[in-house]
């Protein structure tokens, strides 16, 4: 069983990862945009990324989801990464934090 510390800190990397990949139509990375809806890393490692796209007719619908994928399993103690793309529920502007809000000019 892997333990809490080491869980902890690939999420963190996995997390600082994220905030390195951006929506082509918004200048946001996908982790303040609420794109990611979970991540979860097993004991072996391996990272589950449940993820959303902003439109289900995105123009990244094909690449976005082999982005993330490539970057997250290319971290350092990372064995592996499935993503598991989803629509339910819909990605809406409530989904954006609040600093990404500030940065669009929203709040």
């Amino acid at each position: 069983m892997m333990n809490h510390e080491k869980t902890l800190e690939l999420g963190n990397k996995i997390i600082d990862r994220l905030k390195t990949i951006f929506d082509p139509e918004i200048p946001v990375n996908i982790y303040d945009l609420g794109l990611i809806y979970k991540i979860d890393v097993d004991e072996h490692s391996k990272a589950h990324i449940l993820m959303t796209l902003t439109t289900p007719n995105c123009p990244v619908a094909e690449s976005l989801p082999a982005e993330v994928k490539q970057k997250i399993q290319a971290i350092d103690g990372v064995s592996g990464c499935e993503i598991e793309l989803t629509f339910d529920p819909p990605w809406d502007q409530d989904m954006i934090s609040e600093a990404a809000m500030l940065d669009l000019g929203l709040l």
